[in-house]
């Protein structure tokens, strides 16, 4: 990559498997290197200033090329506005109300995704979904 190519940082809870197989999906669209990804469960990962980490465990966040950091619906919004196949919902985003009503919808989601998780975990061991992720 050069240096007048700069990236979006995308942060997710990588002991999630459900956040795995999203972010997972993400980065095979990802074809151009528009992201790095984070995942803020291990140890010593970074996050975006002014965002802990158990906030980012907690909640997706997206760090701008620009510096802008995004969380929840809109976070998932920045990432959909560079995916190819995806600018159409990052577009529809924009219409009035939607992005209340795609946040609302996160935090209705949020208490349901550590059974979700639990359900997904004994289907895929997260060593595997690494392994498979190494071998891209």
């Amino acid at each position: 990559m050069d240096a007048t190519h700069s990236t979006s940082s995308v942060y997710f809870d990588g002991s999630c498997p459900l956040c795995r197989a999203e972010i997972g999906y993400y980065r095979r669209q990802d074809q151009g290197g528009a992201f790095c990804f984070v995942d803020v469960s291990e140890p010593r990962a970074v996050t975006p200033q002014g965002v802990t980490r158990e906030q980012a465990m907690e909640r997706f966040h997206v760090r701008a090329d620009d510096g802008r950091v995004f969380s929840g619906a809109a976070a998932f919004v920045e990432v959909w506005a560079q995916l190819p196949g995806w600018r159409w919902a990052a577009r529809a985003a924009r219409w009035p109300g939607a992005l209340a009503a795609l946040e609302w919808g996160y935090r209705a989601f949020l208490p349901l995704r550590p059974l979700i998780s639990r359900l997904l975990g004994g289907a895929r061991p997260r060593s595997a979904s690494i392994e498979q992720e190494k071998r891209r």
